[in-house]
């Protein structure tokens, strides 16, 4: 990042939100993306491959089931933030060809400007909507994992938490490629429910990972859904509740259905 430690901010067009990048105070070498003065991302320069958000951690767990560590995968970001997952990906996987779909360009530049990527990152920047750039993408390219990470809010732009545009994504999948959908909800969960029903209807199996308490429904946070394009893996819900964070919990399967509409 630029030297001295003071704090870097761009203004969005699209949105009308100031977007600001500043040091973390406690962790050397690392930085807070924050929009509209709300914190949305966290960026380990020095140790790309250590996460901080618990919720990006619980990302990075189904990313290694997926694949195993040091084995190159093909990944699209629908929602770039500051690149958490890409420089994961990256320094856990070295050769892998990573796409990041952004809605906000100033986001974008303003990102990678102050914090460059790890070097030798592959990474392909696409400006727009996360819809409408899927459809722009090479038609041939398939992708070992898919990550949206763009609902923030009971209130999700409804050409994207649909059925419809998860059959999308499920086409543009590699034989065994997953979804991996973050839906941040409020106490009810309303919105997650309703996104399990529609990635139920693409996808052969959903599976939800979260901090236990979170389904009790009580209060506001992050629900990490995964589209899988064969049933759920029962070895990957005793793996993903031993890695965490903890308290983990996982529902698949008949134990998920509460939450399927």
């Amino acid at each position: 990042m630029s030297a001295g430690r003071e704090t870097r901010a761009r203004f969005l067009r699209t949105t009308g939100q100031h977007a600001s990048i500043e040091p973390d105070a406690f962790t050397e070498g690392s930085y807070v993306l924050s929009i509209g003065g709300a914190e949305q991302s966290h960026v380990n320069l020095v140790r790309p491959e250590e996460i901080f958000y618990e919720y990006l951690r619980r990302i990075g767990h189904l990313v290694d089931l997926e694949a195993p560590a040091g084995e190159p995968v093909r990944a699209l970001h629908l929602g770039a933030g500051a690149l958490t997952l890409a420089r994961y990906i990256q320094a856990t996987r070295p050769g892998s060809v990573q796409y990041a779909v952004e809605l906000e360009r100033e986001l974008l530049d303003f990102v990678l400007r102050q914090l460059p990527l790890p070097e030798g990152t592959d990474l392909r920047t696409v400006t727009g909507d996360a819809r409408e750039s899927l459809a722009r993408l090479d038609q041939e390219l398939r992708f070992d994992v898919v990550i949206l990470d763009i609902f923030s809010g009971p209130e999700a732009p409804a050409h994207l938490a649909c059925s419809a545009f998860y059959r999308e994504i499920r086409d543009r999948l590699s034989p065994g490629g997953v979804l991996i959908v973050n839906v941040g909800d409020e106490p009810g969960l309303t919105l997650v429910r309703s996104q399990v029903a529609a990635m139920r209807e693409a996808m052969a199996d959903v599976a939800a990972f979260a901090e236990a308490g979170m389904f009790e429904g009580r209060h506001p946070g992050n629900v990490i859904l995964t589209g899988t394009q064969i049933p759920w893996p029962r070895d990957w819900t005793a793996k993903l509740t031993a890695l965490g964070p903890h308290p983990a919990k996982v529902l698949a399967g008949l134990d998920l259905d509460p939450f399927a509409g």
